[in-house]
């Protein structure tokens, strides 16, 4: 299992995935570190009120912050943005389309912040950004396991090598389902309620099935059968028919495994000779969809039994 930690991105790779342009790079843009997915809109600290100022954010300049300093005299714009720039704060960005002022680039050039711009409207910007920043940041572990989306649901199969996962895998493929992980599978937490896996880029797409070797799915089976992340619904654990173990038959009890702090659903699958792996994980798939539609068949059952004794009893 790989150690939960702190992430952070270059700002160099936030500035190439939106596209901004440069106004003005700071000598270090190159080292500069993103460390939280929040942005700050710096209304009331251009204003010179700077309590509880976030200056690890990126600073946002939208419509309504422009138009304030456009409305002060040069000197006082200029010593506006020289408070603001000189709290060490990563990068500025002006959205909008908003007029680029030449005291914000004098004040960012003698204090060495990088100044962006973007054509984006600031709203429209700001969700974009901290939804990116939230799944490139998010805490993360690494597993072993496989991970598959059947019928729009993420099933994160687990167990003991030689299984059948990957060949289980390789099944629900040639039925027509997804891959996104196999062997490791890294998981992010983007929300509080939300588990997001994916590949480790250096495997992605890549199987081991033993007694073939290494297979590329993506070219053996269309770029159709391969997904880069999806969200993790279910987890199951398969292992190998124990005669000793009395399993589940009704499926009334919900039970769960915890990652990351999450409580994902799970349930736990025995195989054995002539049991078929790969379409019990589909009805699996299907089922857990169900009950998150609201219909909990097991329930059903029993609700019905319980109302035909009580009416024979009667």
């Amino acid at each position: 299992m790989g150690l939960q930690k702190k992430y952070s991105i270059k700002l160099s790779r936030l500035v190439e995935h939106f596209e901004l342009q440069i106004l003005h790079k700071s000598s270090d843009y190159d080292m500069v570190e993103i460390c939280t997915a929040d942005l700050f809109r710096p209304g009331l600290p251009l204003a010179g009120f700077y309590e509880h100022f976030a200056a690890e954010r990126i600073q946002i300049l939208g419509k309504v912050e422009s138009s304030y300093v456009e409305r002060l005299e040069p000197d006082a714009r200029r010593a506006s943005f020289t408070r603001l720039f000189s709290t060490g704060i990563p990068a500025l960005v002006i959205c909008h389309k908003s007029e680029v002022l030449p005291e914000c680039l004098e004040a960012a050039a003698a204090q060495n912040v990088s100044v962006f711009s973007t054509d984006r409207d600031t709203t429209d910007f700001v969700a974009a950004c901290i939804g990116w920043l939230k799944v490139e940041l998010a805490p993360r572990i690494t597993r072993h396991g496989v991970l598959v989306e059947v019928y729009g649901e993420g099933l994160y199969l687990t167990g003991e090598s030689g299984v059948g996962k990957s060949e289980a895998a390789i099944e629900l493929i040639k039925r027509g389902h997804r891959l996104i992980a196999d062997d490791a599978v890294e998981i992010r937490r983007t929300s509080d309620t939300v588990l997001i896996g994916t590949a480790p880029e250096s495997i992605r797409y890549y199987m081991e099935l033993r007694g073939l070797g290494i297979i590329d799915v993506r070219r053996l089976f269309g770029i159709g059968a391969v997904k880069q992340t999806e969200q993790i619904d279910l987890v199951i654990h398969v292992e190998e028919w124990r005669d000793d173990v009395v399993y589940d038959r009704l499926g009334i009890d919900l039970t769960y495994t915890e990652m990351l702090g999450i409580q994902v659903p799970s349930i736990t699958m025995p195989i054995k000779p002539g049991r078929n792996l790969a379409v019990m994980i589909e009805v699996a798939a299907m089922n857990n969809r169900q009950r998150k539609m609201g219909y909990h068949a097991a329930l059903e059952f029993t609700q019905q039994l319980d109302q035909f004794f009580a009416e024979d009893m009667d």
